[in-house]
């Protein structure tokens, strides 16, 4: 049987444990803790450590599925992750203060640690459907980046696997 890995990363609140517990066949295993940077996000908890999650395909592919913390100070844990991965998938919070600013910020840490597929995941619409969606297409673009970028919502099964079916299919076109 294969067994692959994928990472769930981005800034606090973009919905990276919600993803891996959207699609996890077996009960997360999560680090969270209180929240005690309330400056940066309201919830109530944040990853600490990681989360994990596995995730088995109709042909028996496992996938590992492990989630990044998303405050800054636990970043040292990002490269370890990273290691080994199939693909990243890189979530930003639609809703957030400047989403583009986050977006370019992962995009320029994790292609300084990690060479492999990165797809891009956009949550939170409804909290902000004033902001066009178009603005990471159009920042993707001016960096000369051709990454796969969905909006989702993270409590539904069928569009975080969307994400992990894009990693997939760009490994078979290889």
């Amino acid at each position: 049987m294969q067994r692959l890995k994928i990472v769930f990363s981005g800034p606090m609140g973009a919905g990276k444990t919600q993803a891996i517990a959207s699609l996890s066949d077996i009960p997360v295993v999560s680090t969270e803790a209180i929240n005690t940077d309330l400056d940066a996000h309201t919830k109530a908890l944040t990853t600490v450590g990681m989360d994990y999650g596995e995730l088995t395909l109709e042909d028996g592919t496992g996938i590992g599925l492990y989630g990044t913390p998303g405050q800054e100070r636990f970043n040292f844990i990002w490269p370890i992750l990273v290691q080994g991965a199939l693909g990243v998938v890189v979530l930003i919070d639609h809703s957030a203060k400047d989403p583009v600013a986050d977006l370019g910020h992962y995009l320029d840490t994790f292609s300084g640690m990690y060479n492999g597929r990165i797809v891009i995941g956009v949550s939170q619409i409804d909290k902000s459907p004033e902001r066009d969606v178009a603005i990471y297409r159009d920042f993707l673009t001016e960096r000369k980046l051709n990454l796969p970028l969905f909006p989702v919502d993270m409590r539904e099964k069928d569009d975080v696997l969307l994400l992990v079916e894009s990693i997939i299919a760009s490994l078979e076109q290889e």
